[in-house]
């Protein structure tokens, strides 16, 4: 079993920044690929950014240039870094794990809101 718990979320004017963070408990060393997903109101939840064990990163197109995740192994944690966030950045966001027999485990979410 893998527990996640998101932190860092909160209320940020358009333009501004914020850095979301996941950490890890449990079987740590079962886990893979570690991200973040979102979901506005109204909308489905959709893919953010995800980081590998080995340090391999994507991003959404909608993201890219102004999110980047990281991972700090030491700390069983992942780090998302939103810059020059937009109004339509709104979103709870959820932390997500993939372990190396796929089983999949999410955060309870963090809610970000850009205000404009």
């Amino acid at each position: 079993q893998v527990q996640l718990v998101e932190s860092g979320g909160g209320l940020v004017q358009a333009g501004g920044s914020l850095r979301v963070s996941c950490a890890a408990s449990g079987s740590i060393s079962s886990i893979n690929t570690m991200g973040w997903y979102r979901q506005a109101p109204g909308k489905q939840r959709e893919f953010v950014a995800r980081i590998t064990s080995g340090g391999f990163t994507n991003h959404a197109d909608s993201v890219k240039g102004r999110f980047t995740i990281s991972r700090d192994n030491a700390k069983n944690t992942v780090y998302l870094q939103m810059n020059s966030l937009k109004p339509e950045d709104t979103a709870v966001y959820y932390c997500h794990a993939v372990t190396y027999s796929l089983h999949n485990y999410w955060g309870q979410g963090t809610r970000v809101t850009v205000s404009s």
